[in-house]
């Protein structure tokens, strides 16, 4: 069984949460996700079921989308609301003011990750030694936040809608902004609504994938793992076909140099390939092992 399925990670699960659930819902070893949510957070998380896990690199380095509702005024141990309150701040910036420093905001920044956080230092995830009341110094990381713009105020919290690159810590965001206005602030809610070319109008819920599994239909839901390649096809047969199943280049004499989508006379995806000066190359077969024989 083989294919992605987008989810709708609900709040309160791990993204771990979500694909131990699915390898029991598949009945399928080989599950994984692109790009980890934090369990208060929500929204479109890829998840890859079986041979389609070797795309899981493919997709590591897309860009995401959030709305996330900042809060001013408030100081945690996690950056989010979901930590200790470390301090408040009564004197609440003015909307304009918010508006005023987001352009700061956007563009190459310097992060530095949370402690609560599962990045490692010497062998130990930083959120373990937070546990224990320690603090390590952290690496500062680049990051680029491609646009950041306030959609709503409702009174306590500002929804920002962030687009960045990987490794992004919203939290941190928020945390830096709230500094940057002087009264502190913090991370109350965030919904991903796209991870690369998946947006939340692709998503399934939890409850509906559970539904479909009961029903004898999960395997429905699944989309092909060609679907994640915008690049042009080419269809290769007889000995053509064994090279590729080999993982030998073949000859794709006339065509332009770039990435091409490789299937056999039946459809089957077989791989991703490189095309240069006519000769085509893996980089990621698809195909299952034993399939050529």
């Amino acid at each position: 069984m083989n294919g992605l399925l987008i989810v709708d990670k609900p709040a309160g699960w791990t993204s771990h949460d979500v694909v131990g659930k699915l390898r029991r819902v598949f009945g399928e070893r080989r599950v994984g996700h692109s790009g980890t949510l934090d369990p208060m957070a929500t929204g479109v998380l890829p998840v890859f079921v079986g041979r389609a896990t070797r795309a899981v690199p493919f997709c590591e380095n897309d860009r995401k989308e959030y709305i996330a509702a900042f809060r001013p005024g408030i100081v945690t141990d996690t950056q989010d609301i979901t930590g200790t309150i470390l301090s408040r701040c009564e004197s609440l910036p003015e909307r304009q003011e918010v508006l005023d420093i987001l352009p700061e905001f956007t563009g190459e920044l310097i992060q530095i990750p949370p402690m609560y956080s599962a990045v490692k230092v010497q062998g130990k995830k930083l959120y373990e030694l937070a546990r224990k009341g320690m603090e390590v110094e952290r690496k500062p990381r680049k990051i680029t936040i491609y646009s950041l713009t306030a959609e709503d105020w409702d009174g306590s919290d500002i929804m920002l809608r962030v687009c960045c690159s990987k490794g992004t810590y919203i939290r941190t965001l928020c945390h830096d902004i709230g500094r940057r206005l002087g009264c502190g602030g913090c991370l109350a809610g965030l919904r991903r609504t796209a991870a690369g070319r998946f947006t939340l109008d692709d998503c399934v819920t939890m409850e509906q994938i559970l539904s479909a599994a009961e029903e004898g239909r999960a395997r429905e839901l699944l989309r092909p793992v060609d679907s994640l390649f915008d690049c042009p096809v080419v269809t290769v047969t007889g000995s053509d076909r064994k090279r590729c199943l080999n993982g030998n280049p073949f000859s794709c004499e006339g065509l332009e140099d770039g990435f091409y989508r490789v299937y056999d006379e039946k459809g089957s995806f077989l791989l991703f390939g490189s095309c240069s000066s006519g000769v085509m190359s893996t980089v990621k077969s698809f195909f299952e092992t034993g399939e050529g024989s």
